[in-house]
């Protein structure tokens, strides 16, 4: 009898910017709001967020300033076009996904490597991310491709089991998964609270990993997906004149609650309705992971893992599930688990694993 294959995780690696720019944010954006109670009230929604530091690949000025200060990237009347953030982001994605390759080790062996899958979706370049890490890594000149763009912060999911497909068709084959994004490449000019706060959750970072059928590391189970009805306007990602523009509703806690609550939501998400022990859930927010909580009455230590990736580096789109189960694979986490992120949509995509 024919032993099925079970694609692993085999190495998980993260890094991020050395730039923290969260304080900075603050300052800029409490600046914009006019009326001193509305300006309060974000204080105490900022001080309340569950972050303390986030990361930006834009260097820091001459004088040492953020990117918004006098001299910093964002130092233009009307902010820069989109043109020049994707000229950053041309320069600074690889980079920076470079640097969690490396951390992989020996995991990473460029000759083993048959698949790259690369998500991204702050930013666009062709030839893609895909193309300019192969190459810069000196992969086969036929190592196949994919490039998962634009999905917003669930990607990292997909990405993984995109990974599992592959290597549960193909055994022998060793997948390179990459997940870099450049969140602070898309600050825009807002004045209302709403705006600004969701703004000041996102941040860069980059995760590596490596998914085969060797017998270590995470094994990847079923993946799953939903979409929930009439919430398409709830979160959304378009590109305008100015960057990408991120429109986050104040809605989405209360609708994720809602939705892990019912049932059948549940049984889709977690197969049998109960959710397992190990709870990799992607760090879109101190709300967001409060509402999660609350849903699946998980115990406050259930999401040590989220919340501690929120504080130290808060949401990196799609690079931050993938944050998430590092800090698990890190601290040898046992047991059954699912990893679950959303997006827009508002959707959910989840991947069973066992540790």
């Amino acid at each position: 009898m024919i032993s099925p294959v079970l694609p692993r995780l085999n190495a998980l690696a993260t890094a991020v910017p050395g730039h923290d720019i969260h304080q900075a944010f603050i300052d800029w954006a409490a600046a914009r709001l006019t009326d001193e109670r509305i300006r309060a009230l974000f204080a105490r929604m900022a001080t309340r967020s569950g972050i303390d530091h986030r990361w930006s690949v834009l260097p820091p000025t001459s004088a040492g300033g953020s990117p918004v200060a006098p001299g910093g990237f964002y130092d233009t009347p009307g902010l820069p076009p989109t043109s020049a953030r994707m000229t950053a982001y041309a320069d600074h994605a690889p980079d920076l996904a470079l640097q969690a390759i490396a951390k992989l080790g020996d995991a990473f062996d460029a000759p083993r490597i048959t698949h790259i899958v690369v998500a991204s979706c702050t930013g666009f370049v062709a030839p893609g991310i895909d193309q300019i890490l192969a190459r810069r890594l000196g992969l086969s000149p036929t190592v196949e491709r994919v490039l998962i763009g634009f999905m917003g912060c669930y990607a990292g999911v997909t990405a993984l089991r995109t990974a599992r497909h592959i290597v549960r068709s193909e055994p022998d084959a060793v997948a390179l998964v990459v997940s870099v994004e450049l969140s602070t490449l898309h600050l825009s000019l807002a004045d209302e609270p709403e705006p600004l706060l969701a703004m000041l959750q996102f941040s860069d970072g980059a995760a590596a990993g490596i998914v085969s059928s060797d017998g270590h590391g995470l094994v990847l189970g079923e993946g799953r997906s939903l979409a929930l009805e009439d919430s398409g306007e709830l979160i959304r990602w378009t590109i305008g004149d100015k960057g990408f523009e991120m429109i986050l509703s104040g809605e989405v806690p209360g609708r994720l609650r809602e939705a892990l609550a019912a049932p059948a939501v549940r049984r889709t998400l977690f197969g049998d309705g109960t959710p397992p022990e190990l709870l990799a859930v992607h760090a879109g927010g101190r709300s967001v992971l409060d509402a999660v909580e609350h849903a699946l009455a998980a115990p406050p230590e259930a999401l040590a893992d989220s919340r501690s990736v929120l504080a130290r580096f808060g949401n990196m789109s799609s690079a931050t599930i993938l944050f998430v189960l590092a800090e698990m694979m890190a601290r040898g986490a046992t047991g059954q688990g699912v990893a679950i992120a959303f997006g827009p949509g508002l959707a959910a995509e989840a991947i069973r694993f066992t540790a």
